[in-house]
This record gives C-alpha cells, structure tokens and sequence, in this order.
C-alpha cells in the first residue's frame, strides 16, 4: 500500500480548521487536524509547499519513520507551524492503521485504561451569580469537573479570559488582533472570592480548575495559589509564561495549588524539564500542536514516569479530528487526568461527523476502525476561510502584556 494522494482543506464553519485528508493507492483515507489558531494558513503553505509532495509514494504504515523524516529531516525543527504539520501527518496515518487493522486507534495504543475520559466544562459569567448559573447547568449535565472564570468588576479591566456572552466561546474575531485592557491587582483582589462562592454553593465534590492564561509573573502566580488553597483546585491553569521554566520552581516553593500548563508546547523539550523535577502536575499539550499521537504518547510516558498527568487542550480551536484522537490516547494511558471539552459549533459538526460521544461527565470515543471521525467535503466547502487573530492585551499604561 503507497500513498497516492494527499489534499489540505481549510474550512470556516464559524471558525477556522486546517485539514489534512491523506488517500492510498488500495482507497482508504485517513485525516488529520493542522489547526494553529490565528495562524492557519501558515501551516497550510507548509503543508502545501513542503509536506504533501515528499509524502506520495511512501508507506502509510510506517508512520515512526515518517515522523522522523518530517521532524529531522526538516533541518528546522519544531516551532508550532512545522509540529501542527506534522502532527496532521501522523493522526491522519494513525487513522489509516486503525482502518487496515479493523480496530480504533485506543486498541492499537495498547486497549482501554479506563471505561470512559472525565472531561471538565467551561463555566463563566459576567457577574458571580451569572457565572453560578453557568457552574450549575454543567453540574446538571453530569460533569464533574468545572473550569471557572469570572469577569473582575473593575473599570480598568476590558477584557477577562474566558468571559464571554456567546454560547460558544471564541477568541479569535477580527484579522487584525482585538486589543483588551488588563489589571493583575484587580484580579488577585477578586479572584478567591469567586472561589468561595462556587465552593459555597456547590460544596467540596465538584473538581473546580482556573485557567490565568500567562498573565502573572511567579511570585504573583505564588501568591494566587496561596490563596486559593482552601478551595481544593484540581488544577492552576498556565499561571506564568513558560518560556523561563525556573519560575515554576518559585510557584512551589510558596503553594500547594496545582499547576498544569502546556497547550501552547509543541515538542518533549518544551515539557522535560518541568515533568523531570516535577515543578507541574498536569502537562496540557495536544495532540495538533505537539507533533500527533506519536509525540504526545512521548510526551505522556514521560510524564507517568514523575508522577505527572494528562490535561490535554481542547477547546474549540480543535476539530473534532484532534478531539477523537485525543479521546483514543486518553482512553490508553495510565496517568490520564482530565480532558477538556468545549462543544462544537452545530456547523463545525456537519463538517467533521464523528462517533465519539458525551455521557454523564464521560466522553467516549468511536468503536469505528480508526479514528471515527471525517471531514465532509461538499460541506466545508460552503464555509471559506475567514481571516480571525487572537486578541492581545495591555497593562492600564498601554504595556503589551501576555494575552
């Protein structure tokens, strides 16, 4: 069996996906997700421009020796735009084997772990009572674990991560980058109040998780997770920037709280040293943006071996082709912990039907051989891209700071 062909689709059904649709000379296809969020169509030149061509002709069954060929061969390695590449690359050649075997991709990684994957909501609101009705619709839908995120009632404060009014959060609007305003003193003031709230009204079963998106430095990072402490957190969602992996070390010294960070990593090198000396509990990267099922098995292995578990991105900035991927790698592991899971656009579903499903607080992913999800074609093609950057944000002074 050979590849004969190989094809990228880019589709905006209310948002933008990059996918990569991967055919054999024997009729089977497999896909996989390419997308990079407000950078989508760099990642389609790389795979237009310098992927596709070197992959006809290969074996779909050698998916390690592909990998490697991607990876070193490309002499500039990692960086988001040549990992999501790859990483369309090998889900798509998963998705092949799992079809030739008969088998989903979970039974291929070494059968079931677990029944089903915890998965955890996004809860937000305006206000502390808008956001207490939010926690409780998902409390109703059976989940188990909530990430919440409160607007702080601060007039220098444009903008709070995660806030939003729409059904379905979206970052990513305008082609040019929206820009918010932001006061860290005004979040530690509020933030262990909203805390308090929820546990108030929920009680000490509900898994609670915080997500700061980068915004703090460590000892302001120390100084939340001290705080928030008596609420019981799963987990303290990217509280410092990790390009300087020593200040996670301060966030230790001073707390408790748990730390997971990582959605934004793109390689094993990104995460080592923060997995080795244990300076987080939960490593976040996902199978689009750090190098496919291949090099996010990598990445989770060796994190089983220092204690550290899984909390993959999965927010809708994910096809439902990344989503079933990572339900099957959840589903395998041992040192699984929670996955996130934001719903779909009803749009985004039609272009990319899909088998896996949601069932009190379990997503379960597709007994179908392969991955159980595809991209309808006629479909995408109703919804053409639509140029969308992420916003950034500035300190009340106009100092850009981390979005």
């Amino acid at each position: 069996m050979r590849i004969s062909s190989a094809r990228v689709i880019v589709t905006c059904p209310g948002r933008n996906f990059v996918t990569l649709k991967i055919e054999t000379d024997e009729g089977l296809t497999g896909v996989g997700d390419a997308t990079l969020n407000g950078r989508e169509l760099a990642v389609a030149a790389y795979l237009n421009e310098h992927v596709l061509p070197a992959l006809i002709g290969r074996d779909p069954a050698r998916i390690e020796d592909t990998w490697q060929y991607l990876y070193r061969g490309a002499y500039w390695r990692r960086g988001p735009v040549t990992m999501s590449a790859i990483a369309a690359v090998d889900t798509a050649l998963w998705d092949i084997k799992g079809k030739v075997a008969g088998l989903p991709v979970y039974q291929l990684l070494g059968g079931r772990s677990r029944d089903g994957v915890t998965v955890y909501g996004h809860a937000n609101g305006a206000t502390v009572p808008e956001l207490l009705e939010s926690v409780a619709g998902f409390v109703a839908r059976g989940y188990r674990a909530v990430r919440i995120q409160a607007a702080v009632p601060a007039s220098e404060i444009s903008d709070t991560y995660g806030v939003s009014a729409a059904p379905i959060y979206e970052p990513a609007s305008s082609a040019i980058p929206a820009e918010a305003v932001w006061s860290t003193p005004a979040y530690l003031h509020h933030i262990p109040s909203v805390f308090a709230a929820v546990r108030a009204e929920f009680g000490p079963a509900l898994r609670l998780l915080h997500d700061v998106h980068h915004r703090l430095t460590p000892i302001e990072a120390a100084r939340l997770g001290r705080a928030l402490e008596p609420y019981a957190l799963t987990w303290l969602e990217d509280p410092v920037p990790a390009e300087l992996q020593d200040g996670f070390r301060l966030i230790r010294q001073h707390t408790t709280t748990p730390i997971a960070v990582g959605e934004v990593f793109n390689s094993i090198w990104d995460c080592e040293q923060l997995i080795r000396e244990q300076l987080i509990d939960y490593v976040r990267a996902t199978v689009v943006h750090a190098g496919g099922l291949t090099h996010l098995r990598r990445i989770f292995d060796l994190a089983a071996l220092h204690h550290v578990r899984t909390g993959s991105h999965g927010a809708t900035d994910l096809s439902p082709v990344s989503m079933s991927a990572a339900l099957h790698l959840d589903l395998a592991i041992p040192n699984f912990g929670l996955q996130e899971y934001m719903a779909h656009a009803p749009e985004t579903d039609a272009v990319f039907p899909h088998g896996y499903r949601y069932e009190g607080g379990y997503l379960h992913p597709s007994e179908e051989p392969g991955l159980g999800v595809d991209i309808d074609e006629d479909e995408a093609a109703r919804y053409p891209y639509r140029a969308a950057s992420l916003p950034v944000a500035r300190l009340e002074d106009g100092t850009m700071h981390n979005w």
